[in-house]
């Protein structure tokens, strides 16, 4: 694990460096994490998505780069509906990312408080935090189960 700092942002190489950088981002929140969650194509096992987001609506897609499927990440379909999605892109322009999420739960429970969604990407290495909402998910192997 090894992340890099170069004019502000952190970059990294694997899954590992995003959720180090996650969970710097939670601790600063005040909702460290307490578990990660690595999203894999549930189609083809890809882990290279497009991703489309909304954190005031609590939604996030990603289209696999190889099958072209989309998945809702965690519990976003409930919120589809009312949700804006806009794509995401690193500032070298790629839109090619590794997604992770990170969970915060409740003292003393299994249910989800705060939901952070992090993102690598392919080309540069940046590792980043794209959104993070409050998330009032019961029992949250049900919802890592749907990264």
């Amino acid at each position: 694990m090894t992340l890099r700092v170069k004019r502000g942002h952190s970059y990294g190489d694997n899954h590992e460096d995003l959720r180090a950088e996650i969970l710097n981002h939670s601790k600063d929140n005040g909702y460290p994490v307490d578990h990660f969650g690595d999203a894999i194509c549930k189609t083809c096992t890809s882990k290279v998505f497009r991703v489309a987001l909304d954190d005031s609506a609590g939604c996030a897609e990603r289209h696999c780069i190889s099958c072209e499927n989309r998945h809702f990440i965690g519990d976003s379909s409930d919120y589809a509906d009312e949700a804006e999605l806009e794509d995401c892109s690193c500032p070298c322009e790629s839109e090619e990312f590794e997604v992770a999420v990170g969970l915060h739960l409740y003292s003393g429970s299994k249910d989800v408080k705060w939901l952070y969604l992090g993102l690598r990407c392919t080309a540069c290495g940046l590792v980043a935090v794209y959104g993070d909402w409050k998330n009032e998910f019961e029992g949250y192997e049900a919802l890592l189960a749907r990264i």
